[in-house]
């Protein structure tokens, strides 16, 4: 069987098939019995079987004959759709965004910072989340648009980046209603007397964390550290235990997760920054969340 068999041939056959005689798929396509008859031939050949036998004046389609129209449908239905789907694309080109979101950034905090553009018609989103390292290379080759993170690009005087402040958000302590109505009376102290998860020293906010706990002569029991805070959200929904998260993401969490508010991390802030290879970004979108924020 010839694997570049003749799409013509294909066309013929399926016109054939669709009239059930030899001659009025000639009648249809302006062409001789024979012509037709010699380009149907031509396909069996190539694909090693019968596609068409005879039944009374007129003709039937083998099993395999079955098949073939089957895929020869789906074939023809796409090409006629190709010079529609082609010039509906090409009326309205899609405005790209690249974005690369960094391991220690929350996932909670990643929606709210792409809010300002996610209505943009026609846009094309592309998220790609890793370490900071891999993705300011990206960046760097103009693979990315923008990089998302927690913390400022490092200073490196061979790596020609920019970090833009987008904000930033309070910290506070989030537990479900189990946990929320031991721990929320006596805040913070009452933190002592439940499970705490927390991000992992990956997370540059857990330095602060750490360093809250302590102020507040706090050695709590810490039943998991997370790197995930999508995970992180998760576990502390089930009742594993109390978890901080950015006080901007309240509504959000009470809605999703159904967990609330324990008390706020007094001092404790996460910060956002967008990375990018200009000082003065050009990219609409980008410059879009940075207004924006």
């Amino acid at each position: 069987m010839s694997l570049a068999f003749n799409h013509r041939h294909l066309y013929y056959f399926w016109v054939v098939a669709k009239e059930g005689s030899m001659s009025r798929a000639a009648e249809r396509l302006d062409m001789a019995v024979q012509t037709v008859s010699t380009q149907v031939r031509e396909l069996e050949r190539d694909l090693g079987c019968q596609l068409l036998k005879p039944a009374g004046r007129g003709l039937a389609l083998t099993e395999a004959g079955q098949v073939a129209l089957q895929q020869a449908e789906q074939i023809f239905q796409l090409s006629q759709a190709l010079p529609e789907v082609v010039l509906a694309t090409a009326q309205t080109p899609a405005v790209r965004l690249a974005v690369g979101i960094a391991d220690g950034l929350p996932k909670l905090a990643v929606r709210r910072l792409l809010q300002p553009v996610l209505d943009v018609p026609n846009l094309r989103l592309l998220c790609d989340d890793g370490e900071m390292a891999d993705l300011l290379a990206d960046l760097v080759l103009h693979k990315l648009d923008v990089v998302l993170t927690d913390h400022p690009a490092p200073t490196n005087g061979q790596l020609k980046v920019h970090s833009h402040s987008l904000g930033s958000s309070d910290i506070g302590w989030y537990g479900s209603a189990n946990w929320w109505q031991v721990a929320h009376k006596r805040f913070p102290a009452s933190l002592q007397q439940v499970p705490l998860l927390l991000p992992t020293t990956h997370s540059v906010v857990r330095g602060q964390l750490d360093r809250w706990l302590s102020q507040h002569g706090l050695r709590p029991r810490v039943v998991g550290e997370i790197e995930d805070s999508a995970l992180l959200e998760t576990f502390g929904s089930t009742d594993l235990g109390v978890f901080p998260a950015a006080l901007a993401a309240e509504e959000e969490l009470l809605q999703r997760s159904h967990v609330q508010l324990i008390g706020a991390c007094e001092g404790v802030q996460q910060h956002y920054y967008a990375i990018s290879t200009e000082r003065k970004v050009m990219h609409p979108l980008v410059q879009q969340m940075l207004v924006r924020m």
